[in-house]
C-alpha cells in the first residue's frame, strides 16, 4: 500500500470525520530534528502536539529532554501526570489560580519556570500570591525572554513582538532587578527568532521572496548570534543560568550551532503541516492528517464533504486553509474554501467521488488541529495500533 490510499484501506472500518497520526513518519521526523540540532537537546514544544501520547513518545526519542508549555495550566496537568520535571512555559502568565497552585506545590515550583520580561510580571505573580515585593515567601523559577527580532534601522522591526527586552543593557537591567526580588529564582533565558525559525525560505513558485527571504534570515541570524551571546555573557556575569532556549523547527541547525545556546526548541517538525512545506534545508513528514466526507454532488466537478473548516492562527492568507491532498487533483474552491460544516472540493479527480467517499486534508499549523479531534488514530505500518485522546479527548484546552 501507498500513500494517503494505505490509510483508506487501515481506517476502512472508522467513520469520517477523523484524524490519524503516522507513527513511522511521527518517529522519522523526531530522528531527524535530534540529527539536526547536532547534539544540542531539544525541548519539546508542547503547543505543536497537544497528545500526552505523543509527547510521551517523544520524549523517549534520544535527543529530546524537558517540555516547553505555552500555558501554565498545561505545564502542571503535564507535571502532575509525570511527563517531565523539566518544563518550561514559554508565555507570561496572568492566571492567578495557576500561579497559586504553582506556589503552593513544592515539586511543581521546583520543575516549572515561568516566562517574564518586565518588573510589572513579578508584580502580578507577586498579587496573585498574596505577597509584596518585600515580604514574598514563594519561590517562583523565572526564564527572561529576550526579543530576538531584527531591527535593521530605527522603526524597522522583523520578527514577532514578543517582548520589550531587546538590548544587552535592558537585560542586564532586568536581571539585576529580580535578582533583588524575594521569591524569585532566575533559571534561565530564551530568546525565538521567529523571522528565522518560522518562515519557510523556499515558497514555491516565488524566486525572488525566496531570496529576499534567505538574504532577511541571513543577516538577522547573524546579528542575533552576536547579541545573544553578549546578552548571556552579561546576565551569567550577575546569575548562573540552567539553560539558554532559542530556535525553532526551522532554525535548529544555525541556533544549535550558537555556543551561547545550550538547547533548542522545537515541536511542529514532529507533525510535518503544510507551513513547512516551504524549506530548503529539511522536509518532514507528513505524519498528521484528517479524512472527512462526501456528502454533496452538487456539480459533476464538485464535491462537497462535511466539516473542514479549520483555519490556523495568524495572518489571514491562503496558507492558513487546510490542504486537500488526496485524491489527487482536487482543491479548495476559491470562492467558499474550508467551510465549518461543509467544504467543495473542485477538479477532475472531484468527478469520480461519490457520497460517503474520503478526501484527506493536512492543516496548515501542528498543534491546532488537536483542538478539532478528541482522537487521533494511531498508524504504525499497516495496521491500526491504538485510538489516543488529544488534549480537547481529556476534556483540556488551554488556549
Amino acid at each position: 500500500m501507498n500513500g494517503v490510499r494505505r490509510y483508506d484501506e487501515i481506517t476502512s472500518e472508522l467513520d469520517p470525520p477523523f484524524a490519524v497520526v503516522d507513527l513511522d513518519a511521527f518517529d522519522h521526523n523526531a530522528a531527524d530534528l535530534a540529527r539536526r540540532a547536532g547534539g544540542r537537546p531539544i525541548r519539546v514544544a508542547t503547543k505543536s502536539v497537544r497528545c500526552r501520547y505523543l509527547l510521551e513518545r517523544v520524549l523517549r526519542t534520544p535527543g529530546f529532554a524537558g517540555l516547553m508549555c505555552y500555558s501554565l495550566a498545561e505545564a502542571l496537568w503535564l507535571h502532575r501526570a509525570g511527563l517531565s520535571d523539566d518544563v518550561l512555559v514559554a508565555y507570561p502568565t496572568a492566571d492567578r489560580a495557576a500561579l497559586r497552585e504553582l506556589a503552593a506545590n513544592p515539586a511543581a515550583a521546583a520543575s516549572i519556570a515561568v516566562m517574564v520580561d518586565s518588573v510589572e510580571h513579578l508584580d502580578l505573580i507577586d498579587a496573585a500570591l498574596g505577597a509584596t515585593a518585600g515580604s514574598a515567601r514563594h519561590d517562583i523559577r523565572l526564564c527572561i525572554e529576550v526579543d530576538a527580532s531584527w531591527r535593521p534601522l530605527p522603526g524597522l522591526h522583523v520578527g514577532p513582538r514578543r517582548s520589550p527586552v531587546h538590548t544587552v543593557t535592558q537585560a542586564r537591567r532586568l536581571t539585576q532587578l529580580v535578582l533583588r526580588r524575594k521569591g524569585f529564582h532566575l533559571v534561565g533565558l530564551m530568546a525565538y527568532e521567529g523571522q528565522i525559525a518560522g518562515l519557510g525560505d523556499a515558497p514555491g513558485g516565488q524566486p525572488l521572496k525566496a531570496a529576499a527571504l534567505r538574504w532577511m534570515q541571513q543577516r538577522s541570524a547573524a546579528e542575533l548570534a552576536e547579541r545573544r551571546a553578549a546578552v548571556v555573557r552579561a546576565v551569567r556575569a550577575l546569575a548562573p543560568l540552567e539553560y539558554v532556549n532559542g530556535g525553532g523547527t526551522g532554525s535548529l541547525e544555525r541556533t544549535a550551532a550558537e555556543p551561547a545556546v545550550t538547547e533548542v526548541a522545537a515541536g511542529s517538525g514532529l507533525i510535518g503541516p503544510t507551513l513547512f512545506d516551504c524549506y530548503q534545508a529539511f522536509r518532514p513528514r507528513p505524519a498528521v492528517l484528517f479524512a472527512l466526507p462526501v456528502v454533496h454532488r452538487p456539480a459533476a466537478r464538485i464535491a462537497t464533504v462535511f466539516s473542514g473548516g479549520y483555519p490556523a492562527s495568524g495572518p489571514i492568507g491562503a496558507d492558513r486553509v487546510p490542504a486537500p491532498c488526496s485524491p489527487s487533483g482536487i482543491r479548495l474552491l476559491a470562492t467558499e474554501g474550508a467551510g465549518e460544516v461543509q467544504t467543495p472540493v473542485v477538479g477532475e479527480a472531484a468527478r469520480r467521488l461519490r457520497l460517503g467517499d474520503r478526501v484527506w486534508f493536512r492543516h496548515a499549523k501542528a498543534g491546532e488541529l488537536a483542538e478539532r479531534f478528541a482522537h487521533y488514530h494511531l498508524v504504525a505500518a499497516d495496521r491500526l495500533a491504538a485510538t489516543v485522546p488529544t488534549y480537547r479527548g481529556e476534556g483540556r484546552s488551554f488556549g
